[in-house]
């Protein structure tokens, strides 16, 4: 009788452990245990994130925020290469805990968590200088004889299809980007970020914006994280709260002209 009460007693406790809910563990105690940040990042949004194909290596922005997260948690930081269609897919997937700069948009929220914004953009359309003059506004890119570049997977892409129905609208797979189609006279058109293209005018003197009455779509940037990870999220959240108190993003801003 007495081992009967004990292996019920046993059979008790095994069966409330498996009906208890398993509680993942979070990225920041496998950042902290495997002492490594592992960051997705695309390498080509000047000047938050620039790849050097030369030496594997990146500079930029966020690239300052990212080492200095990696410093304060004392970590590694290891960069890995992504691409705009699939930045969430891969912090959905684990490759990386943390992405760099990204708009905050609906379609991301349903898969990805987002940390609290530290800097915003908005959207400004462009052309080569000898196209110009073909140009006078928003609604003078969309017709049918203007060719609109955008990179597939990118927020400009899903804004590019619906704010230029009528245009011809050229989609590039990444590491392609919609400004070089239209440098090398493939298309006519691209909009990108004004922080981006402030950057893409000092480099290429024939690069030109086309004046518009106000630009388009402001959005808050902040970082990808998983959705479900809410011990890793509070953590950036108050890294960022910390450091936007110091000045930190602020000076940062001002290294790369932002």
């Amino acid at each position: 009788m007495r081992l009967f009460r004990k292996i019920t007693a046993a059979l008790a406790v095994a069966t409330s452990l498996l009906a208890a809910p398993v509680t993942a563990q979070s990225a920041l105690n496998d950042i902290l245990s495997s002492g490594v940040l592992k960051v997705g990042t695309t390498g080509d949004w000047n000047p938050m994130s620039v790849r050097d194909p030369a030496t594997n290596s990146y500079v930029g922005y966020d690239i300052d925020i990212m080492t200095q997260l990696a410093t304060d948690l004392g970590v590694e930081l290891e960069f890995v290469p992504t691409d705009w269609k699939t930045l969430v897919n891969g912090v959905v997937a684990g490759n990386y805990h943390i992405t760099g700069s990204a708009s905050i948009s609906p379609a991301r929220l349903k898969a990805a968590g987002y940390s609290s914004s530290y800097i915003s953009v908005e959207i400004l359309p462009f052309t080569t200088s000898d196209k110009a003059d073909r140009f006078s506004g928003w609604d003078s890119i969309n017709a049918s004889d203007v060719a609109v570049a955008t990179t597939l997977g990118t927020t400009f892409e899903k804004s590019v299809r619906e704010w230029f129905p009528d245009a011809d609208i050229k989609v590039v797979e990444a590491p392609a980007r919609g400004f070089q189609e239209v440098l090398s006279g493939r298309a006519d058109v691209f909009i990108t970020s004004n922080i981006e293209g402030s950057t893409l005018l000092e480099k290429f003197p024939n690069l030109s914006q086309i004046e518009v009455s106000e630009a388009r779509a402001p959005t808050p940037i902040a970082m990808l994280l998983p959705q479900d990870d809410q011990v890793w999220i509070n953590y950036v959240n108050s890294w960022i709260e910390l450091h936007q108190a110091k000045g930190f993003f602020e000076t940062t801003a001002e290294k790369w002209g932002l």
